[in-house]
């Protein structure tokens, strides 16, 4: 169990990152989602201990993360944002060379702690190639294969599905799904699909302060009967816009779909299921009213 308690953090810009920030995260998949600049990527460096907190607490399985980093560090693997890796070195030497900085120095057992990885990620057939040369997937996965090195309980990956095709996401997928089953994986995104397909449970992170958290299907539960959709012109979007609560807009064959979420339904929408997209909207909607 990570435990995050009363965080906060102010960066010397005045910029307030983390704001009473507080989380119970259990083992298996937990999805932050927030828009860019939520504050989702200062809460994970500040968990993976590479920036300070102003206050508060952060304890993973007994450990406290603030008085003993190199403990967490030890149980912690991390896939950052961006993952740069080092020009023509192929990726069993990369991996290789991490995993010392890791600590497993005996060569048989680093042999096969780094092959078995590679195998796990499904690079292994590419392990003789430059990781530099390898897809934004196959990236993604390497980074995945690092971070698992010292069989770490906790798991953090930031915005890890961003840019891949559909097919490599998928394959993302799946891999976070099993690796979810033995430790705590959180999943740090703007993506709502990710969340909805991979996590049992969530929170919504906006200007630093979690505006929710739970099981995402219960918490969609509570929107039933509140969704409207209806297609219009983009000029009547515009005008409606102004004029009722709109959460959330996409365009559908050159047409602009509508969602509203009102206790009764507005004049020609109709009632349609509500789903995570609109559970996260309306929440960023009624924060922002809240802040205007």
């Amino acid at each position: 169990m990570l435990s995050i308690k009363n965080l906060n953090k102010t960066y010397d810009n005045g910029v307030k990152a983390l704001n009473d920030v507080n989380l119970e995260i259990p083992t298996g998949l937990f999805g932050l989602l927030g828009p860019n600049g939520a504050g989702k990527s200062s809460l994970m460096r500040t968990i993976a201990t590479l920036q300070s907190a102003d206050s508060g607490s952060i304890t993973f399985d007994g450990i406290d993360v603030f008085a003993d980093p190199m403990a967490i560090r030890k149980t912690l693997g991390y896939l950052p944002q961006d993952f740069n890796v080092y020009p023509r070195v192929t990726a069993i030497d990369l991996l290789d060379h991490l995993a010392v900085l890791k600590g497993i120095n005996n060569t048989k057992e680093r042999k096969e702690i780094v092959e078995g990885l590679l195998a796990h990620t499904n690079l292994y057939q590419h392990r003789l190639k430059s990781v530099s040369g390898y897809s934004g997937g196959m990236r993604q996965r390497f980074g995945i294969a690092q971070a698992l090195l010292g069989d770490p309980k906790l798991l953090i990956v930031d915005e890890p599905t961003a840019g891949l095709d559909p097919e490599e996401r998928n394959r993302f997928h799946n891999l976070l799904v099993s690796l979810g089953e033995e430790r705590v994986v959180i999943l740090s995104t703007h993506i709502v699909d990710d969340v909805a397909e991979l996590c049992p449970n969530m929170a919504v992170l906006a200007s630093g302060s979690i505006l929710l958290q739970g099981n995402p299907q219960q918490l969609v539960s509570q929107l039933e009967g509140k969704i409207w959709q209806r297609t219009v012109s983009q000029q009547d979007a515009a005008e409606l816009e102004n004029q009722l609560p709109v959460i959330s807009k996409r365009l559908f064959a050159g047409r602009t779909v509508l969602n509203v979420m009102a206790d009764t339904c507005p004049d020609q929408f109709e009632a349609t299921d509500a789903g995570l997209e609109d559970l996260y909207f309306s929440t960023l909607h009624n924060h922002r009213q809240q802040v205007a």
